[in-house]
């Protein structure tokens, strides 16, 4: 789309000049001799930049600007003045006019501050643009899950976002609580400030100040220049705490001060900067138990546990592995341009009975290797990593346990390993009973029972 600027001024050569000179540079271009004339072409026309005349036959140009800006807050204004009307023009400017240029026009200036403002607006479409992806890709419905575990889940989710609260997410590694902190974000009044990450975890214990707050230029040896630490940089917006309890005790104490005054120092400043950022902790560690045993700071705890919100791990929610494996399958299909369909039933009975102790990461990162190496339309059993196939085959002995009382089966299981562990006794003793009963840590008259009880050779 081209960029369209509306001439208002009163002159005619003025207004052939400068539409010949802008449609030239590729410009869409549209003219007006008069205030209201120019305030009713602008509503047809719906320009980008308006180039204003100050003096006007009908109205002002202070009051044509103020009508224009009214209807059309994103137009730019540039304001056109003779000598003697520049204080109107400053004056304009306060009023929300983009620049002012003074008669007689330097047309190499005037473009040089139309090709600025170009670029101007063109990034700020990419920025909406982007906002705009972002907001729709961290909808909490695009976060996937039908169980009822992710219901509450997602229940939570709603009635934090709306508040401004302290979160702490917890849960184990790769169930996705970056994912639901930048949903809550984006959810959230805050959805126009920045979305910052710090990664606790992975701070070295000397830097963690500097990169919580900033330095000022030779505050330390490396301080070559002054920065802006993660808590300014989230100014207005959110600051995500990833593993908040690999934290030292050193870092506890500055990042409580910091949440309790809601201001911070730069390491070797003396000036406070207020803050305002909400912040979402997380954490795959018990920090109840860490405050018990002394490791987490009970204080900093409670002022990060103001909301909470724990994130069940995939064995728990194991009925949305079917339509998480749909959502990864047709991501890696484009990324491998292929053309899977789905996973054969057995595969799927597969992946919905393992306990997954790496969680959604570790079902996308199976099912990226199970879509390379298959070229077939559905993926098999044989394609899964071999952890997960020889996990099957050492599980295959249950099923036929199926149907049977627990006490029972558990009681079957139990005589099956203490007889096994007996042979590996006298194997590893020659057949030494007495060395073998050692071994085991039972008497050899025990040993001898067992023997007998389970028939071993």
């Amino acid at each position: 789309m081209r960029f369209k600027i509306l001439i208002i001024d009163d002159e005619k050569s003025i207004r052939d000049i400068f539409s010949l000179l802008l449609e030239e540079k590729g410009y869409s271009v549209d003219t007006a001799e008069t205030g209201k004339g120019g305030i009713s072409c602008a509503q047809e026309f719906n320009p980008d930049l308006v180039l204003l005349d100050m003096n006007l036959p009908d109205l002002s140009g202070i009051e044509t600007l103020s009508k224009i800006k009214s209807s059309l807050p994103q137009t730019e204004v540039i304001i056109i003045t003779a000598y003697g009307t520049i204080k109107n023009a400053v004056e304009a400017t306060k009023l929300g006019a983009y620049s002012y240029l003074e008669k007689p026009v330097d047309n190499e200036e005037l473009l040089l501050i139309i090709s600025r403002l170009v670029e101007v607006k063109r990034l700020t479409r990419e920025v909406e643009t982007l906002k705009s992806e972002l907001t729709s890709r961290y909808r909490f419905s695009n976060i996937i899950g039908t169980s009822s575990r992710m219901s509450s889940v997602f229940q939570m989710m709603e009635k934090i976002s709306r508040v401004d609260g302290t979160v702490l997410l917890t849960g184990e590694s790769g169930t996705g609580k970056e994912l639901v902190a930048r949903a809550i974000h984006f959810n959230s009044p805050r959805k126009g400030g920045p979305f910052v990450v710090v990664n606790c975890g992975a701070i070295p214990k000397d830097l963690v100040e500097s990169e919580f707050f900033g330095h000022m230029k030779g505050s330390f040896t490396d301080a070559k220049t002054e920065t802006t630490g993660k808590f300014e940089l989230a100014q207005n917006g959110t600051i995500f705490l990833d593993e908040v309890g690999e934290l030292s005790p050193e870092a506890q104490v500055r990042l409580l001060r910091a949440l309790g005054e809601r201001e911070i120092v730069k390491v070797g400043g003396t000036k406070t900067v207020p803050v305002d950022v909400r912040v979402i902790a997380a954490t795959n560690k018990d920090l109840e138990a860490a405050v018990k045993k002394g490791d987490f700071r009970e204080d900093l705890y409670w002022r990060l546990a103001v909301l909470s919100l724990r994130l069940p791990p995939l064995r728990e929610r194991n009925e949305d592995i079917p339509l998480l494996c749909e959502h990864f399958i047709k991501k890696y299909n484009q990324e491998l341009g292929k053309r899977i369909e789905g996973l054969a039933p057995r595969t799927q009975a597969l992946l919905e009975s393992y306990p997954w102790p790496g969680n959604i990461r570790e079902l996308e990162s199976v099912l990226y290797e199970a879509m390379v190496m298959s070229d077939s339309p559905q993926l098999e059993e044989g394609n899964l990593p071999p952890r997960i196939r020889n996990w099957s085959a050492g599980n295959e002995e249950f099923s036929s346990e199926l149907g049977k009382p627990l006490n029972e089966v558990v009681h079957g299981l139990t005589d099956e390993m203490e007889k096994r562990m007996i042979e590996k006794a006298l194997e590893a003793t020659g057949g030494n009973k007495t060395r073998a009963a050692q071994l085991l840590g039972i008497s050899r008259k025990t040993l001898f029972n067992k023997i007998r009880e389970f028939d071993v050779r």
